[in-house]
């Protein structure tokens, strides 16, 4: 179902794993500044509060609006999504607070809007810098008193909902310019998590290359996962990834698709060129390792597909207890899990980790 139509009522901690699906991109990182993040919201999801999540495209804005609903007390309710660029300006109110029969010429039944069917859970407003005035005010008015009028009646309709809201628009500006009302920014922003762009998380692009590859060479039903040569991982390294981890998808994505062969060796940044890095400064860092020699190798190159992710698994866990020093809580956000998630893959694979965080072997 198409996301700007949809909303979740999952019933289970795990149920951000479904949830995940709807929202492009991946919680994957080990880099400082995505871990920060991953503490701050972390941190902010379990505060009843609006939240307000910044950053530019492809960043990841939903999948970290769906973590904050998974994490937080509100869970097992619904998690409702709108794109408010999605729809024509005179189709938002409708949308957002439903109408009764006969409030407009097509209206021929009751219809309940997205914050009521977000009752008790959470409303994730994406591009919410598109809204009208007029709607702006009405969203105002449920966050200050939890109620609303739904198109063509003057009866209150009362709800309990958590907003989260994205944006990669400078709302600030457009509150000095009266474009966003003040008083609705100013409530939205209990807390403002920003969404570390992709060329701000060191290590980072390599990891989310490797793990994007793995989920497509088990798309195409390949037995092992191509690993990328060193050209193509400077070509990866080097780019400034405008499109950020959705564009890095992409990239990879297509790049495992068109090969055959174990090991990448040519990225194609922009389809439309194939052939030749889209950045100048990604041809000359190829250009000048041209005379360094591919030898790098990792184990996990020869196992089968089913035994690499096995043993991925268990170093990552390992990995993030160690740095964690075993408390399980910091271990699950180091990786990007709630702690129920977190101790059902812990009482998994415990069997087979060293505490020493040494690599652990499949029997």
């Amino acid at each position: 179902m198409d996301k700007n139509t949809n909303h979740h009522r999952l019933t289970g901690p795990l149920a951000g794993d479904q949830a995940g699906r709807a929202a492009p991109g991946e919680a994957l990182g080990q880099s400082e500044i995505f871990l920060d993040f991953q503490e701050r919201l972390s941190r902010v999801a379990v505060v009843n509060r609006p939240v307000l999540v910044v950053g530019e495209r492809g960043t990841g804005k939903e999948l970290a609006a769906v973590r904050l609903h998974y994490l937080s007390q509100r869970w097992q309710g619904p998690l409702v999504i709108l794109n408010c660029a999605a729809l024509a300006p005179a189709l938002l109110e409708s949308e957002l607070f439903g109408h009764e029969r006969g409030a407009f010429t097509g209206a021929v039944q009751r219809r309940r809007g997205r914050f009521e069917a977000a009752h008790e859970g959470t409303l994730f407003l994406d591009e919410i810098g598109n809204l009208p005035r007029a709607v702006q005010a009405k969203i105002l008015r449920v966050v200050e008193y939890g109620s609303f009028e739904r198109l063509g009646s003057i009866e209150p309709v009362a709800v309990d909902v958590r907003i989260v809201a994205a944006t990669n628009a400078d709302l600030k500006a457009m509150a000095e310019s009266g474009a966003f009302m003040r008083d609705l920014l100013d409530r939205l922003s209990f807390e403002i998590l920003t969404v570390p762009p992709l060329r701000q998380r060191t290590g980072d692009i390599l990891l989310l290359a490797n793990h994007f590859a793995a989920r497509m060479a088990f798309e195409l039903g390949r037995q092992k996962i191509p690993r990328f040569s060193r050209q193509a991982a400077i070509i990866l390294e080097q780019y400034s990834w405008p499109g950020n981890v959705r564009e890095l998808k992409n990239v990879v994505e297509r790049a495992v698709y068109r090969t055959r062969a174990e090991r990448i060796d040519d990225v194609a940044l922009d389809p439309f060129h194939p052939s030749h890095p889209s950045d100048p400064a990604v041809a000359q860092a190829v250009d000048a390792s041209v005379a360094v020699g591919d030898d790098s190798h990792d184990p996990l190159d020869d196992l089968a597909l089913n035994d690499a992710v096995w043993e991925l698994k268990v170093r990552r866990l390992t990995r993030a207890l160690v740095q964690a020093r075993h408390n399980q809580r910091r271990a699950a956000r180091l990786l990007g899990l709630s702690y129920h998630q977190f101790r059902g893959l812990y009482r998994r694979y415990k069997e087979r980790m060293r505490p020493s965080g040494e690599e652990a072997t499949r029997p």
